[in-house]
């Protein structure tokens, strides 16, 4: 029997064999950046996933007006009503496809919609695939909910993105249950042509396989636009956010647009892991829709980073890299100094003092040979962040 003097300690406490998940990479170097950043060192931060624009003025003042009016109390579990039905006419006036205001339900950030979906979606022991490289949190939440992740490596000759034919071979291997992808997709900034997303909404019909496309980063794109999967269909779960275009990361307020059949079961589901989305975050968002002016200026900041980068990546050693179709990230092959891009990050903040991600943090098999430099900062910052990169590797 333990000694009182152990219980004391919390020895008795293990944690949960879900909670055995890898840890997020890019969170981490993000809390030492911020660590040296506050004793006072300027560090170049490319390494966070967040614009360095602040929330567009309109959505500010409809948060300030809304303090002012008084109390903040509880909405809808789905959603203010108004905001439903703002998402909804976004994907009209976007995409020109029709959305029932009903099937949109609003959520704690993408993050919170992604928990929502796979809790509503698959049982423990489904089988979900995922692209790799691709954004850790999808493997990592599905795996602490007990669901099978199943890897598609993507080829340089596909572009790097997913094709309807590499689902079909492994479901052929191997029933899938779901499909998970996005586009513009995170690390690479790779997109699906029209034809590629059409192709995949066909296949996962075809083959009863449930496909969620995240779709966060639409609006942020440089030569040709984003297409939503709801143009092709209808049983696609669609997930977005506030957080990249809208600038509103830290308000933490996504969506989802679900298939009629999966939005009670969703609603069910909230009502009892959170009730309902940040009420003032909610009115705020409902706002951001109509500072598309404020917003394309930041885009347009984004676009004069991503030509710097390509222009001067290559010349200082850095030239292999995914197509940056859109989001803010280029995915950087660093094979030629390094076998340990967690180590190479290191030395980077410590001696360059700049901060990127390393791949391992989005490809488990071969992200040892790569890096991710985002460039949402300003294009004052990026710039210097080159600069310093150059001195470095010299």
């Amino acid at each position: 029997m333990a000694s009182l003097e152990e219980s004391k300690t919390g020895s008795l406490l293990t944690p949960a064999r879900r909670s055995a998940v890898a840890p997020f990479l890019a969170m981490d170097v993000f809390k030492e950046s911020a660590r040296l950043v506050q004793a006072g060192v300027d560090v170049v931060r490319m390494e966070a996933g967040e614009p360095g624009a602040p929330a567009p003025r309109r959505v500010r003042d409809a948060a300030i007006r809304a303090l002012e009016d008084g109390r903040i109390g509880y909405t809808q579990t789905l959603g203010i009503p108004t905001l439903r039905e703002a998402i909804a006419r976004h994907y009209q006036n976007t995409y020109g496809v029709n959305v029932d205001p009903g099937r949109v339900a609003v959520t704690t950030g993408s993050s919170g919609g992604f928990v929502l979906a796979f809790l509503g979606l698959f049982d423990v022991g489904a089988r979900v695939a995922i692209a790799s490289p691709g954004y850790p949190a999808y493997r990592n939440i599905l795996e602490a909910l007990g669901v099978e992740v199943v890897g598609l490596s993507t080829r340089a000759a596909d572009r790097h993105v997913v094709t309807g034919a590499m689902i079909e071979a492994a479901h052929a291997d191997q029933k899938l249950d779901g499909v998970l992808l996005m586009s513009p997709a995170n690390p690479t900034g790779t997109m699906m042509s029209e034809e590629v997303l059409r192709d995949i909404c066909a296949t996962c019909d075809q083959l009863g396989i449930t496909f969620i496309s995240d779709e966060i980063y639409h609006g942020l794109t440089y030569d040709f636009a984003a297409q939503t999967a709801l143009n092709y269909s209808q049983n696609a779960v669609i997930v977005n956010s506030f957080s990249k275009y809208y600038c509103m990361t830290g308000w933490r307020i996504g969506w989802l647009v679900l298939p009629e059949p999966i939005v009670r079961p969703v609603e069910k589901l909230a009502q009892s892991l959170a009730i309902s989305a940040p009420t003032l975050s909610q009115i705020a968002a409902e706002a951001a829709f109509d500072a598309c002016e404020e917003l394309e200026e930041v885009r347009r900041g984004y676009a004069e980073s991503r030509a710097m980068l390509m222009q001067e990546l290559p010349s200082i050693g850095l030239g292999e890299f995914h197509p940056v179709d859109g989001a803010f990230y280029v995915y950087v092959d660093v094979s030629r100094f390094t076998n340990d891009s967690m180590a190479f990050c290191k030395r980077m903040l410590e001696e360059a003092r700049v901060a990127a991600t390393p791949g391992l943090d989005f490809d488990r098999e071969h992200g040892a040979n790569s890096l991710r430099l985002s460039f949402a900062g300003t294009p004052g910052d990026v710039r210097k962040g080159v600069s310093r990169l150059r001195a470095w590797l010299r």
